[in-house]
């Protein structure tokens, strides 16, 4: 566990008197790279760090501030491994009346926090195991937990184990991927309060539940306080997924392109067909079809959504209606592959009316037409997850 105290600043005027740091030629990218390879002795290599068994870090800085002498720089720490799907992620503020006090407090914070359960992970120190059990597949975990990071002025309890509070709950987001990380991070200030858990850099809200009532019991004071920890899970198993990240990426790129083109019925099955062919994997490509309109119906409508998913299984038409099967998002490796490549879509500011081309085409959208027409507003409504059917009776869930 280590404690960052922050300097604490006048609260008259703040909003006035901030302003961008000058520029002075002070490269916190560099400093921050190289007090950090001064504690992991790996190598300064073009702009990152590069460490044994494949792992590189990068430093990139954000935001920068000067209030009342104190500096504030935001700094992003990215560690990225050929065995990760995606690097993992480590925002941190840091402040301090030097240049150098700013590296040195956010390299202290990445080096307890985040490096420390990778470390553990890579020499499998003192790992706890965690089973995993669901529709019927079944994988063994070893977590890698035993830092806590507490930011501010105000810490009257002992440390406690931000993952023990969601202990129970873990089994149920991590599914075949070989690697898996969690983040907690929980804030207070006066009457605000974040209270976020992270699995693989995606928000689950419910996961995050069990924390909150251990953020209401910190006193409510106008300082700043924050408690984070990570989570590393590795996969005893090997990973046996038959597709790669890329070719789900690939085949979101291919039904973008012709969903927003697709005008009546008729092009709808001619595009299923050419999906599965160009997929060469029927269940990834009817796994593109409902979730990308699903997922663009969640980005751009503005509703809350839980982390479930819901398998449909049996005969819709039966007495009994089938079955529904319920898992986690994290689960389905497809899932934040396809939503990945959907914001990136977003991101190049597509026309509107494609965009809606998609949208109008998700049981969500549906769904919700029927709530405003009810008085009902997006921003108001849960949905505790998305519904889905695979017609391949052999299907399972990567």
């Amino acid at each position: 566990m280590i404690t960052v105290a922050l300097f604490k600043k006048k609260n008259k005027g703040n909003e006035e008197a901030a302003a961008a740091v000058a520029e002075q030629g002070f490269d916190y990218q560099a400093a921050a790279l190289e007090a950090l390879n001064a504690k992991l002795n790996g190598t300064l290599y073009d702009g990152c760090i590069i460490m044994p068994r494949g792992i590189t870090i990068d430093v990139k800085i954000g935001k920068k501030e000067e209030r009342e002498n104190i500096k504030s720089v935001q700094f992003m720490f990215l560690v990225s491994s050929d065995s990760f799907d995606e690097p993992i992620i480590d925002p941190i503020d840091a402040h301090g009346p030097s240049d150098q006090e700013v590296v040195n407090m956010a390299v202290e914070i990445f080096y307890g926090g985040l490096w420390h359960p990778i470390d553990q992970s890579l020499f499998k120190k003192n790992p706890v195991h965690v089973p995993v059990t669901f529709l019927g597949q079944h994988y063994d975990f070893d977590m890698y937990a035993h830092s806590i990071v507490r930011i501010g002025v105000e810490h009257n309890n002992d440390p406690k184990m931000l993952i023990a509070y969601i202990a129970n709950e873990i089994p149920k987001y991590l599914g075949s991927k070989k690697y898996y990380w969690i983040r907690i991070f929980l804030a207070k200030q006066g009457d605000r309060q974040i209270v976020e858990a992270r699995v693989n850099g995606s928000v689950c809200y419910e996961l995050a539940k069990p924390l909150k009532e251990y953020v209401d019991s910190w006193e409510k004071t106008d300082s700043f306080r924050c408690e984070k920890q990570f989570a590393i899970f590795v996969n005893r198993a090997e990973d046996e997924c038959p597709f790669k990240k890329e070719q789900v990426v690939e085949g979101a790129k291919f039904a973008l392109e012709r969903m927003v083109k697709i005008s009546n019925p008729e092009e709808y099955q001619a595009f299923c067909k050419d999906l599965d062919e160009f997929t060469g994997n029927k269940d990834m490509a009817t796994e593109l079809r409902i979730f990308i309109p699903e997922i663009f119906a969640k980005l751009t409508l503005g509703y809350e959504e839980g982390d479930s998913l819901f398998l449909l299984t049996g005969d819709p038409n039966s007495e009994e209606g089938g079955n529904r099967l319920e898992f986690r998002k994290t689960q389905l490796r497809s899932y934040f592959y396809i939503q990945q490549t959907i914001l990136e879509y977003l991101g190049t500011r597509p026309p509107q009316e494609d965009v809606q081309r998609i949208v109008f085409n998700s049981v969500a959208f549906r769904e919700l037409r029927k709530a405003k027409e009810q008085g009902h507003e997006p921003k108001d409504l849960y949905v505790p997850g998305t519904a889905y059917r695979i017609g391949n009776p052999d299907y399972k869930v990567w």
